[in-house]
């Protein structure tokens, strides 16, 4: 789990991970995120690198510090982080992709057919 790359800061990979952790159900709101130390010794990492993580999900609204308990997932985090994923994609990935993908003169039909294929693929 610790196979980082160096495109984004240690600290991203790490918040996102958790981030799909909640969106994927994995950790359902009230309950309990793994421990700083836990990550940190999982991913070989700095706890403080761990901790900058949780920061940045605390500051989203989507996970609680309860002293002496640990991080918690706050009720609503899921619905709060997929309207956060969503507005992020629109607004840093998708200019990036659209202007791909006028540049490589690809077939938005195609593209969506093989969107389809493929998802149809991995439900199999």
């Amino acid at each position: 789990m610790d196979d980082f790359h160096t495109s984004q800061p240690i600290f991203v990979q790490i918040r996102q991970r958790l981030a799909e952790m909640i969106l994927s159900g994995n950790a359902a709101e009230g309950e309990a995120l793994p421990s700083v130390r836990q990550i940190a010794g999982e991913l070989s990492v700095n706890p403080l690198t761990v901790t900058k993580a949780f920061d940045a999900l605390v500051d989203l609204g989507v996970v609680e510090k309860r002293r002496g308990l640990g991080m918690f997932v706050k009720p609503g985090a899921r619905a709060e982080l997929i309207s956060h994923e969503r507005e992020k994609f629109l607004k840093q990935d998708w200019p990036r992709i659209a202007a791909q993908i006028k540049a490589l003169d690809l077939d938005i039909n195609n593209l969506l057919t093989q969107i389809n294929t493929d998802q149809g693929q991995t439900h199999e």
